[in-house]
């Protein structure tokens, strides 16, 4: 079964990405979470079952933070081999934007390091990008250096918006950037204004939204989050969805694939220790 497509910079990407939270540990609740997480992906083989779960739909593009994590690339070399093929990666470094060469010399190893991994997008971490960002001026100020040095290692340049008005100044100075990260979920978790206005903003992006926590990080139920994502979505933007293990994703993808073709899914009952008719 494959999942459907879209278009990011003229490479084809599925409609939904393989998230990292649920992966390297940021559970977005507590440490106690973070740990659980952590122990459930102690080794690769564990991680591979859950992407081996998305490859049966054709889901092959993987989103986070590689270059800054080093047990990350290590995890990918694993399950790369293991599957015997390349997965399309979307890195979000976390990079030095002090204004001296310096740092810039550190951003230019982060992303040389990203391309050495094997990634095809280079998105700046909100966390780097959002330092940048002059409101006054409406500007992201220097962002050129970095795209510049992003192309120049082999990548698809693009930001991660946790702040929305990055992606109305960056269309606005026609930076070049390919693509963009934004919170979206229906309860506005982590969002910086209300769902109306960023939904507003994806729709008037020039370019593809990767959209990231559509379940609230857990406060919504997979069904709400990602129907409603995908129902108010553009065609061409993207939903990135984080699991724990292979079990939530298939239940994801046949959510997701329900909301596409407007159907009910078809999933299993939740457990209850009594059941009855109303709780299928």
């Amino acid at each position: 079964m494959s999942f459907p497509r879209t278009t990011v910079a003229g490479i084809s990407l599925p409609r939904l990405l393989i998230g990292s939270n649920w992966i390297f540990g940021w559970s977005h609740t507590g440490h106690a979470a973070d740990v659980y997480i952590k122990e459930q992906h102690s080794s690769a083989d564990n991680t591979l079952r859950l992407v081996n779960a998305f490859l049966q739909y054709g889901i092959d593009a993987w989103m986070a933070p590689f270059s800054s994590h080093p047990e990350a690339a290590d995890k990918i070399r694993q399950i790369q081999e293991k599957i015997g093929k390349k997965l399309i990666l979307i890195d979000t470094p976390i990079i030095n934007v002090d204004d001296n060469q310096t740092a810039r010399q550190e951003a230019k190893a982060v992303f040389k390091k990203s391309a050495g991994i094997g990634c095809t997008f280079c998105l700046i971490h909100h966390s780097s990008c959002e330092q940048l960002v002059n409101k006054n001026r409406k500007m992201i100020e220097r962002i050129g250096d970095y795209t510049n040095m992003i192309r120049e290692a082999g990548l698809v340049p693009g930001l991660s918006a946790h702040m929305p008005e990055i992606i109305q100044y960056s269309d606005l100075n026609c930076y070049d950037i390919e693509t963009y990260i934004q919170i979206f979920n229906c309860i506005g978790f982590l969002m910086q204004v209300e769902v109306e206005s960023i939904i507003k903003i994806i729709h008037e992006a020039k370019k593809p939204v990767m959209t990231i926590k559509p379940m609230a990080a857990g406060r919504i139920t997979p069904y709400v989050g990602l129907t409603f994502n995908f129902n108010v979505l553009r065609p061409q933007d993207l939903i990135t969805c984080g699991c724990i293990n292979e079990h939530e994703a298939h239940e994801d993808v046949e959510i997701s694939l329900a909301a596409l073709e407007r159907r009910l899914p078809d999933l299993e009952g939740r457990g209850s220790p009594g059941k009855t008719s109303i709780i299928k």
